[in-house]
This record gives C-alpha cells, sequence and structure tokens, in this order.
C-alpha cells in the first residue's frame, strides 16, 4: 500500500503514534476496522515539504488481513475501478541479496582485507560467511578506544596519526553521522541496512527516506559486526598497518603487517604470505597511495571535492523547510540537499548535511586541520552543519603526477593549521564577512546568533587562503543561488569552518572489470579510497561485490 498520507500535527512523535496512525490510514483506505489488520510492516517514510502550507508523512506499508490471502482478494476485488486501486496492490517478493554461501576453504593462504570502514568491514564479513576465514586489519583502534583517542584529541589538541577520525574502527563514516541515504542503486543495499539493523542500529533505518545511524550508536555497530565476522571464522586485528607488498610475476604473494601494542609500545613487524588482498584503505591512508605508486601501481587523478562547514542555527533550517509545521515533533531537524549551477560550468553542492549536529576536528597528520561533521542519534544539537563543497578536476592541477590532488589537500590542511594559530583550532568567518571579502572580527563573531561547534575552538578572520582559487570563487557565487532554494542559507551570520578536505577521493587506483588492479593479479580494491565509492551504503555495497567477486573467482 503506496501513499499513505499522514498529517504531522496529529502525531506525538512517537513510535507507536506513528504506527496507530498508518495503521488507522490503511484501514480507512482499505474500508476496513483496524481489527482486521493483523501484520503491518514499514516499508517506506518520508516527508513531503513541497508546500509549506500542506506538508505530510508518506508511507508505503505492507499489511497483512485477519482473513488471510482470501479476504486479501476480495478488498482487491472491490477496489477495481476506484481511485484506490493504483495505490493498493498485491505484494511481490523479489529475489534479494544476500551473503555468499558457506563452502570449503580452498585457499591455503587467507584473504587479506586492508582497512576497517565500511568497504572493508563488510567485504569481511562476506568473506568470512563463504567460509574463507579472512583477516581483516585496521591501522587505528577499537571503536572504543577510537572513542577515547577522539575525544582526548578533542580536550587537548593531542593527535594520534593512527587512531582519530579518519582512522581506526569504522572508517570515517562513524564519526560523520552514519547518514545512510545514497543516490545509488545496488541490489546489496537492502542487506547492508538489514546488517546495520541486526547489530544494534533503528530498525527505522529498513524505511525511512533519508536513514542514519547517529555517531554515538555507530560505533557499537560496528563492534557488533566484527564480532560476527569472528564468529563465522574471520580475525580482526586493530593498530596493525601494511607497510609493503610483496609481487612476483605481477601477481601478490604478501604483505608485510606492522602490529603496535598501545599498552607496551611494542611493535612487530611479520610477513603474511597471501595471494588475495583486499586493499579498502579509506581516502586519508596516503601513505598507500605513495606506496603503490612507488611500486608502479596504476594510480589515476579523478574528480575530487573540498570547502568548508557552514553551520546553521536548526531553528532556523526547520523555518526554512518546515514553515508553520517547523516547531512538530513528529519532523524532527530538518535536512536540506542544494546544489548551484554557475554560467563559468562549475558547481556547489551541500555534502554530509548533519541536521542538529556537530562540526568536528577530523585531522589525521600532525599540523594539518581537516573539518567534517556529524550528528548524534537523536539529532537535537542546537546548529545544523554540512560541507559547502565544489569540485577539483584533474585539469585544475599541475602537471601528471597522480598524487597532486593528495598535496593540494594537504597543502590546505596546513595553511588551515597557521590560519587557526596552532593547536587545531580552525579558521573561520561569517558568511557574510566572506560574501563581502572581509575578514570577520571577534567582535562581530561574538555578536552572531550562531556559536562554532567545532570542538578545538575556532580563530576569526577570512579562510580564502585555506581554499583553491577556483573553490573560494565558486563558494562565494553560489551562496546567494544557494539562498534562493534555502532562505536562510547566506545569513550574514552563519559561520564557515575550514577546511573541509577529505569529503572524496583525489586518486583512483585503476581496477578492471572483475575489480582487480590492472597492475598486479589478486590485489582487489574497494571502496571510497579506492576511488569507486562516495558514502557509507556504496562503499558497503562495493566490498560486497568485490568479495562475492572474489568467492566466484575461486569456485
Amino acid at each position: 500500500m503506496t501513499n499513505l498520507k499522514i498529517d504531522p500535527r496529529h502525531l506525538d512523535g512517537s513510535d507507536k503514534g506513528e504506527l496507530a496512525a498508518v495503521k488507522q490510514a490503511c484501514a480507512h483506505r482499505l474500508h476496513l476496522k483496524t481489527s482486521d489488520i493483523v501484520i503491518l510492516k514499514f516499508v517506506r517514510r518520508s516527508i513531503d515539504a513541497r508546500n509549506r502550507q500542506r506538508i505530510h508523512l508518506l508511507f508505503s506499508a505492507n499489511v497483512r488481513l485477519s482473513g488471510g490471502e482470501a479476504a486479501e482478494m476480495r478488498v482487491l476485488k472491490r477496489l477495481k475501478g476506484t481511485r484506490d486501486e493504483k495505490n493498493v496492490r498485491q505484494a511481490s517478493s523479489k529475489p534479494e541479496a544476500h551473503f555468499p554461501l558457506r563452502r570449503p576453504n580452498p585457499l591455503e593462504d587467507r584473504v587479506v582485507v586492508v582497512g576497517a570502514g565500511c568497504a572493508g568491514i563488510f567485504c569481511t564479513l562476506a568473506l568470512a560467511h563463504a567460509g574463507l576465514e579472512p583477516l581483516l586489519i585496521e591501522r587505528g583502534d577499537t571503536a572504543d578506544r577510537r572513542t577515547q583517542a577522539v575525544n582526548n584529541f578533542d580536550a587537548t589538541g593531542s593527535l594520534d596519526p593512527e587512531s582519530n577520525i579518519q582512522f581506526g574502527m569504522g572508517g570515517a563514516g562513524t564519526f560523520s553521522d552514519g547518514k545512510l541515504a545514497t543516490g545509488t542503486k545496488s541490489p546489496w543495499h537492502k542487506l547492508v541496512l538489514e546488517t546495520f539493523a541486526a547489530h544494534g542500529a533503528r530498525k527505522d533505518i529498513l524505511w525511512d527516506a533519508h536513514p542514519h545511524v547517529g555517531s554515538d550508536v555507530l560505533p557499537h555497530v560496528v563492534d557488533s559486526i566484527c564480532k560476527e565476522i569472528e564468529a563465522e571464522g574471520g580475525t580482526v586485528k586493530c593498530r596493525c598497518r601494511m607497510t609493503n607488498i610483496s609481487v612476483e610475476h605481477g601477481k601478490i604473494v604478501g604483505i608485510t603487517l606492522e602490529t603496535h601494542d598501545p599498552e607496551t609500545g611494542f611493535v612487530k613487524e611479520e610477513f603474511i604470505r597471501t595471494h588475495h588482498v583486499v586493499l579498502a584503505s579509506g581516502h586519508s591512508a596516503r601513505d598507500v597511495f605513495t606506496l603503490l605508486h612507488t611500486m608502479g601501481i596504476t594510480l589515476e587523478r579523478k574528480t575530487f571535492a573540498m570547502g568548508v562547514r557552514i553551520e546553521h542555527l536548526q531553528a532556523d533550517v526547520n523555518r526554512s523547510q518546515y514553515g508553520a509545521f517547523a516547531e512538530l515533533p513528529a519532523l524532527g531537524a530538518a535536512p536540506y540537499k542544494l546544489v548551484a549551477h554557475l554560467p563559468n560550468k562549475r558547481s556547489a553542492f551541500s555534502f554530509c548535511m548533519c541536521p542538529g549536529g556537530y562540526v568536528v576536528a577530523a585531522a589525521s597528520e600532525p599540523e594539518g586541520v581537516v573539518t567534517n561533521g556529524m550528528s548524534l542519534s537523536a539529532r537535537n544539537g542546537s546548529n545544523a552543519n554540512a560541507g559547502l563543497l565544489a569540485n577539483i578536476f584533474p585539469q585544475d592541477l599541475p602537471g601528471d603526477d597522480p598524487l597532486a590532488g593528495i598535496k593540494l589537500q594537504r597543502r590546505c590542511e596546513k595553511i588551515a593549521f597557521e590560519l587557526g594559530g596552532g593547536l587545531y583550532a580552525a579558521p573561520a568567518q561569517l558568511v557574510g564577512d566572506f560574501l563581502q571579502d572581509v575578514p570577520t572580527s571577534p567582535e562581530a563573531a561574538s555578536a552572531s546568533t550562531v556559536k562554532p561547534t567545532y570542538p578545538r575552538g575556532v580563530t576569526w578572520g577570512r579562510i580564502d587562503d585555506c581554499l583553491p582559487e577556483p573553490v573560494r570563487e565558486t563558494l562565494r557565487a553560489a551562496l546567494p543561488h544557494m539562498a534562493r532554494k534555502l532562505s536562510c542559507f547566506s545569513n550574514p551570520d552563519a559561520v564557515l569552518t575550514g577546511v573541509e578536505s577529505r569529503s572524496s577521493s583525489p586518486v583512483r587506483i585503476t581496477r578492471s572489470d572483475t575489480y582487480e588492479s590492472i597492475s598486479c593479479r589478486g590485489l582487489w580494491v574497494a571502496g571510497e579510497g579506492a576511488g569507486y565509492a562516495g558514502g557509507i551504503m556504496s562503499a558497503a555495497a562495493d566490498g560486497l561485490r568485490v568479495a562475492q567477486t572474489l568467492v566466484d573467482s575461486l569456485s
């Protein structure tokens, strides 16, 4: 049953109230009593805010009636030819993606997965279900230890380059709200959502149009998935970094690992013999890109994005999106997604929008400032924030070095550190001053209604110097265009915090149709760092595709 409209003014924001309202709407459409509906399962939930005078929640749901299939067929027959016919139909079951089936392990050596972000974790989980007893290595800490490292950095400015918002169990997505919405299509998406839900995420991610887990919940979910990997025969090793890849006759024969014991400080180096390595190391593992380039593995430049974090009061975003409905608990904190296409063929866009969220300190290298955003599961912070980004194209970079994009990122992060004054404070500027190209004074900032949430503190002034010229000019031109779609977007007291440089990988590890590097057999590449995904869902799906193809190749 589709297109069930619920007036949010009639809801109290509770799951129980929402379920009762949808059940009543189903009964009304079917001309039945609510007691006739014995099972109701949500399929999709979204907010229709196209007309701010008549905002609705829209639901699709599957129902079972007390009279069974015979009663359901009678209802369908009765509705034939009515206006409700197109919105009520017999549910169909489609074949669904699933983890590879367990089979005897044909390998003498283990498959090693490098990197425990979304691609790496889901690839390892699938390989474990297939009986391949994979080894998953992660340079950062377990979820609990990683959270401690992040909190310590926020409080003291003491950066652990191996365990931070970029590195550690769960990857960068763990501390970026856990947004599960995606613009890509894949048969693996449902399996990914079901896995998250089975390991502690809220069940509503299975039907919400904009699902998210929350950065307070996701570490526990990731830890639970790792326990399933080990229960299925896999091994998970943290504080373990790949330092070398051994290749003979164009094929992998092993890798060198460096394991660090955080309790004793002891470092152990070992060689692991393997003919299958899945490289899912993420877009911030710059040492891995350097290693591959040194080895002659084919890399290529790709388009990536840079910019800043923009913060508004969440209440202003709510009013811009929902009008008089803004304070209704059933609607929650309003999200947005914006893009502005400019006459010079460049574009700016919002990215990783975090309703009721916080700007986070996402550095992974000494003396470099990086920003990102996150929300907790409740999304109840005072501010909304999003990446405000513009693309850097390969032709914007000098020479032909495939690592030129990384060098640009690193240079901008160093400048941001200097503009912040050290100790990982971030440079910041009010939108009104940025548009007028004048620095923000501390006095003007103190009068602003929007208070920055970046945890290491901000230094007011100009942000231009930490942005590449094409990016800063595109953002300056695009802000007024975006305000035509979201009225509060270019408010003068909105806050820009720099620099957001890690939204995507500037490098692609070129792979074949079978997901192996075109330069090295047995080197499978997956995920966002490899240049083939752009978020939690697409990265997880890519990891599952690689796992399935690897399993199929062995049989």
